[in-house]
């Protein structure tokens, strides 16, 4: 016998759909979103499956952030949902709702809903994202809290260089070195108006560089140079604007330096629970520790996907075909859907790995000569696509990159 469960969850509750292999309806209750509640959910279940042989036995929910991850674990690490072979599946919300489309005339309601859920299950189509191992979804938050900090830092060092280039329009272009080095961080901390460093002495403006760069610089002097000529060639502001800008320079540094903080301890985190992950990845040049991470967190046990096509699909990595008649489309647009930090990490570590693996450097390389337009974007999508081929089997075989030997794949 086959028995698939729909779940409708909501930060109260879950609205529950239990269907037979035909498509009958065994059950429909609410249940809360809480431990007593999965709880009686566990127990309907238990009392609805006793005394059969059961086959098959899914759960679907949809993926709905922090709503639906407690009962997707409670329901896969159950001991007695276990000793019947119960698969929990939690699915993008975009699929049901695709599928939902098929029933022209049915209303908008969480029962409905609930049973939307059990009978996609019953049909069995593309059912990929399976509840992950506890150490990958502990993996997954830490990476994608560190994405998220890397994208609000980068964010605010637009806004610090916008302020900059307000207080001094020229500094950007004539000073040869980062704004965004300590020193320079350390200087804008100071406070100096345009008038004071243009009339700084040229030897206590190098040994403060060189004093605060931890003496890193090549030629302090010529970096003392260059701002100075960038101080004298910049427009001039009324003091109390140049007041505020310089608060709000120090507001964006502060903040850069805390994102700096913050990502150092995800880090360190991040690389104990690596310890303790079993593989391959980070043999190959170029992937490095972040984006070994950021894969492993996303994919989590590669067993749940078939090949290596699914994981290329899972991350939003391929191409709709385009077909009518005869016609068939050459140009079609990379999909929108998938999994967004998958793509990101697999399309940043393609473009680290092009640049120290020869193999990956022709692909590139080739496919960058291909189109006249949108060529780096185009050559590193597909090199990032030839890269899941690797990662897969990498993950699989658990064995070394060697580009001597190479990997089959």
């Amino acid at each position: 016998m086959r028995y698939f469960v729909g779940l409708d969850v909501s930060s109260r509750d879950m609205k529950v759909c239990v269907l037979d292999q035909e498509g009958g309806q065994l059950a429909a209750f609410t249940v809360t979103n809480d431990v007593p509640g999965a709880t009686v959910l566990k127990e309907r279940l238990m009392e609805i499956i006793a005394d059969t042989e059961v086959d098959i036995l899914k759960i679907g929910l949809e993926s709905t952030s922090v709503y639906s991850f407690h009962p997707s674990m409670f329901l896969h690490y159950d001991p007695d949902l276990q000793a019947y072979g119960a698969q929990v599946f939690v699915i993008n919300p975009k699929q049901i709702a695709n599928f939902k489309k098929s029933y022209a005339d049915m209303n908008k309601t969480d029962e409905i809903d609930a049973f939307v859920i059990a009978d996609y299950m019953r049909f069995g189509r593309n059912q990929m994202s399976v509840v992950k191992e506890s150490q990958y979804v502990a993996l997954q938050q830490l990476t994608r809290t560190r994405y998220h900090l890397i994208q609000a830092m980068t964010k605010e060092k637009q806004h610090f260089l916008q302020h900059l280039s307000f207080k001094c329009n020229t500094f950007s272009q004539e000073v040869d070195s980062s704004v965004f080095g300590h020193a320079m961080m350390e200087l804008f901390l100071e406070k100096y108006s345009l008038e004071e460093l243009a009339q700084l002495p040229l030897e206590e403006l190098s040994a403060f560089l060189q004093e605060k760069g931890k003496n890193r610089f090549p030629d302090p002097e010529a970096v003392a140079t260059s701002i100075q000529r960038a101080v004298r060639s910049s427009y001039r502001l009324d003091k109390v604007v140049e007041n505020s800008l310089d608060v709000l320079l120090g507001t964006s540094i502060e903040l850069i330096r805390s994102f700096q903080r913050q990502i150092k301890e995800i880090d360190k985190t991040i690389t104990r629970l690596m310890d303790g992950v079993t593989q391959t990845l980070a043999s190959v040049p170029g992937i490095g520790p972040v984006f070994t991470a950021g894969i492993i967190a996303e994919i989590g046990q590669v067993e749940r996907f078939p090949d290596e096509t699914k994981i290329a699909k899972f991350a939003g990595l391929y191409w709709r075909k385009h077909q009518s008649g005869r016609f068939t489309a050459e140009d079609t647009s990379l999909t929108r859907h998938g999994n967004q930090y998958l793509r990101y990490y697999l399309v940043e570590a393609a473009n680290s790995v092009r640049k120290q693996v020869p193999e990956y450097q022709d692909f590139y390389a080739k496919k960058y000569q291909e189109v006249p337009n949108h060529q780096h974007k185009r050559a590193l999508v597909l090199t990032a696509r030839k890269l899941v081929r690797l990662v897969d089997a990498l993950l699989r075989t658990r064995q070394l990159f060697s580009p001597e030997r190479g990997v089959k794949l």
